[in-house]
Protein backbone atom coordinates (compact mmCIF):
# COMPACT_ATOMS: atom_id res chain seq x y z
CA UNK A 1 0.00 0.00 0.00
CA UNK A 2 1.23 3.52 -0.72
CA UNK A 3 0.20 7.13 -0.32
CA UNK A 4 1.68 10.35 -1.62
CA UNK A 5 1.54 13.86 -0.18
CA UNK A 6 2.52 16.72 -2.48
CA UNK A 7 2.58 20.45 -1.77
CA UNK A 8 4.15 23.37 -3.56
CA UNK A 9 4.81 27.07 -3.16
CA UNK A 10 6.16 29.79 -5.45
CA UNK A 11 9.02 31.79 -3.98
CA UNK A 12 10.44 35.11 -5.15
CA UNK A 13 14.07 34.09 -4.69
CA UNK A 14 16.87 32.40 -6.58
CA UNK A 15 17.38 28.63 -6.48
CA UNK A 16 20.65 29.32 -4.64
CA UNK A 17 18.86 31.26 -1.90
CA UNK A 18 16.12 28.62 -1.48
CA UNK A 19 18.75 25.85 -1.31
CA UNK A 20 20.72 27.83 1.27
CA UNK A 21 17.65 28.18 3.51
CA UNK A 22 16.57 24.56 2.98
CA UNK A 23 19.97 23.10 3.83
CA UNK A 24 20.90 25.42 6.74
CA UNK A 25 19.83 22.83 9.30
CA UNK A 26 21.29 24.81 12.23
CA UNK A 27 18.75 27.60 11.58
CA UNK A 28 15.67 25.30 11.50
CA UNK A 29 14.68 26.05 15.14
CA UNK A 30 14.44 29.76 14.19
CA UNK A 31 11.89 29.40 11.40
CA UNK A 32 10.73 25.84 10.62
CA UNK A 33 7.43 24.84 12.28
CA UNK A 34 7.52 21.26 10.92
CA UNK A 35 11.13 20.05 10.90
CA UNK A 36 12.03 21.84 14.11
CA UNK A 37 15.58 20.43 14.33
CA UNK A 38 17.84 18.77 11.78
CA UNK A 39 21.48 17.80 11.55
CA UNK A 40 23.74 15.63 9.43
CA UNK A 41 25.59 15.62 6.14
CA UNK A 42 24.06 16.08 2.71
CA UNK A 43 26.02 13.46 0.76
CA UNK A 44 24.12 10.40 -0.49
CA UNK A 45 24.35 7.65 2.12
CA UNK A 46 24.67 10.09 5.04
CA UNK A 47 22.25 9.78 7.96
CA UNK A 48 20.29 12.81 9.11
CA UNK A 49 18.70 13.33 12.51
CA UNK A 50 15.39 15.17 12.17
CA UNK A 51 12.88 16.24 14.82
CA UNK A 52 9.44 16.48 13.18
CA UNK A 53 6.37 18.25 14.63
CA UNK A 54 3.11 17.36 12.82
CA UNK A 55 0.20 19.79 13.21
CA UNK A 56 -1.64 18.85 16.42
CA UNK A 57 0.50 15.72 16.78
CA UNK A 58 3.36 14.52 18.92
CA UNK A 59 6.91 15.40 17.94
CA UNK A 60 9.16 12.54 16.93
CA UNK A 61 12.79 12.11 15.94
CA UNK A 62 13.84 9.95 13.01
CA UNK A 63 17.08 9.17 11.19
CA UNK A 64 16.59 9.04 7.42
CA UNK A 65 19.31 8.34 4.88
CA UNK A 66 20.10 10.93 2.20
CA UNK A 67 19.36 9.48 -1.24
CA UNK A 68 20.04 12.57 -3.37
CA UNK A 69 21.41 16.07 -2.82
CA UNK A 70 21.79 18.16 -5.96
CA UNK A 71 22.51 21.79 -4.98
CA UNK A 72 19.81 24.26 -6.05
CA UNK A 73 17.67 21.40 -7.43
CA UNK A 74 16.74 18.50 -5.17
CA UNK A 75 17.10 17.03 -1.70
CA UNK A 76 15.69 13.55 -1.07
CA UNK A 77 15.88 11.15 1.86
CA UNK A 78 14.39 7.82 2.91
CA UNK A 79 13.23 7.09 6.43
CA UNK A 80 11.71 4.05 8.12
CA UNK A 81 9.52 3.54 11.17
CA UNK A 82 11.20 0.76 13.16
CA UNK A 83 12.27 -1.50 10.28
CA UNK A 84 11.94 -1.20 6.48
CA UNK A 85 8.54 -2.26 5.14
CA UNK A 86 6.45 -1.24 8.16
CA UNK A 87 6.13 2.46 7.31
CA UNK A 88 8.68 3.98 4.94
CA UNK A 89 8.73 7.56 3.75
CA UNK A 90 10.75 8.95 0.87
CA UNK A 91 10.72 12.72 1.31
CA UNK A 92 11.87 15.19 -1.32
CA UNK A 93 12.23 18.89 -1.94
CA UNK A 94 12.50 19.92 -5.59
CA UNK A 95 13.41 23.46 -6.63
CA UNK A 96 12.07 24.34 -10.10
CA UNK A 97 13.32 27.53 -11.78
CA UNK A 98 10.34 29.56 -13.07
CA UNK A 99 12.16 32.66 -14.24
CA UNK A 100 14.69 35.19 -13.05
CA UNK A 101 14.54 35.24 -9.26
CA UNK A 102 11.47 33.00 -9.02
CA UNK A 103 11.15 29.29 -8.21
CA UNK A 104 8.59 26.68 -7.30
CA UNK A 105 9.42 24.52 -4.31
CA UNK A 106 7.72 21.12 -4.40
CA UNK A 107 7.70 19.19 -1.15
CA UNK A 108 6.45 15.64 -1.38
CA UNK A 109 6.61 12.31 0.35
CA UNK A 110 5.81 8.82 -0.84
CA UNK A 111 4.75 6.54 1.98
CA UNK A 112 4.87 2.75 1.65
CA UNK A 113 4.39 -0.16 4.01
CA UNK A 114 1.89 -2.23 5.90
CA UNK A 115 0.85 0.64 8.23
CA UNK A 116 0.01 3.11 5.43
CA UNK A 117 -3.71 2.13 5.22
CA UNK A 118 -4.05 2.79 8.96
CA UNK A 119 -2.19 6.12 8.95
CA UNK A 120 -3.62 7.71 5.79
CA UNK A 121 -6.06 9.98 7.63
CA UNK A 122 -3.35 11.08 10.07
CA UNK A 123 -1.12 12.00 7.11
CA UNK A 124 -3.90 14.08 5.53
CA UNK A 125 -4.91 15.83 8.79
CA UNK A 126 -1.54 16.34 10.46
CA UNK A 127 1.32 15.91 8.01
CA UNK A 128 -0.03 17.68 4.91
CA UNK A 129 -0.80 20.89 6.88
CA UNK A 130 2.70 20.70 8.38
CA UNK A 131 4.18 20.57 4.86
CA UNK A 132 2.14 23.66 3.97
CA UNK A 133 3.28 25.50 7.10
CA UNK A 134 6.91 24.70 6.36
CA UNK A 135 6.52 25.81 2.72
CA UNK A 136 5.13 29.19 3.80
CA UNK A 137 7.82 29.65 6.47
CA UNK A 138 10.56 28.76 3.98
CA UNK A 139 9.05 31.20 1.48
CA UNK A 140 9.08 34.02 4.06
CA UNK A 141 12.68 33.31 5.05
CA UNK A 142 13.98 32.92 1.47
CA UNK A 143 12.30 36.14 0.36
CA UNK A 144 14.03 38.09 3.11
CA UNK A 145 17.47 39.49 2.37
CA UNK A 146 19.94 36.62 2.73
CA UNK A 147 23.18 36.67 4.71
Amino acid sequence: MSKQLRTEVEIQASPERVWQVLTDFAAYPQWNPFLVRASGGLAPGERLTIRMQPVGGRAMTFRPTVREAVPQQRLRWLGHLLVPGIFDGEHSFTIEQLGAGRVRLVQEEDFRGVLVPFLGRFLDRRTRPAFEQMNQALKRRAEQAGP
